[in-house]
């Protein structure tokens, strides 16, 4: 071999912009990279523990309308069925309209002033 063939040091240098970074650049880089990292992760639990909250949230609320629904439709069947029965009240009531039933039949009787048109016909004193 020539001397004149051999490479010579400036043959085998890399342009500045496509040297590889030093060991101290990879480090700073390894460090930007771990705190990132960190941060994502932090991030990411929170995101996570507000997912979980809302999905709490969701069953709670999604429990609270059934339990609304249940009691609208146990409402809406005892409408149907009218209220309670009490011995009470129904004989409260039958008797009423055995009244309301006689009183009708004496404004039917002839020749009998109905009360109405009884007190219209007095005088009050003075007038």
């Amino acid at each position: 071999m020539e001397g004149s063939e051999r490479d010579r040091t400036e043959d085998w240098l890399l342009p500045a912009e496509k040297a590889p970074p030093l060991l101290g650049e990879l480090e700073l880089r390894i460090d930007e990279a771990l705190t990132i990292a960190r941060a994502s992760e932090e991030a990411v639990t929170l995101v996570g523990a507000a997912a979980i909250d809302a999905a709490k949230q969701a069953v709670r609320a999604a429990e609270l309308a059934e339990r609304a629904s249940a009691a609208a439709l146990d409402a809406s069947r005892a409408a149907f069925a009218g209220p309670p029965e009490d011995a009470s009240l129904r004989s409260f009531s039958e008797r009423a309209d055995r009244v309301v039933a006689r009183l009708r039949a004496l404004e039917r009787l002839p020749g009998r002033p109905r009360a109405s048109s009884a007190a219209a016909g007095r005088r009050r004193p003075g007038g």
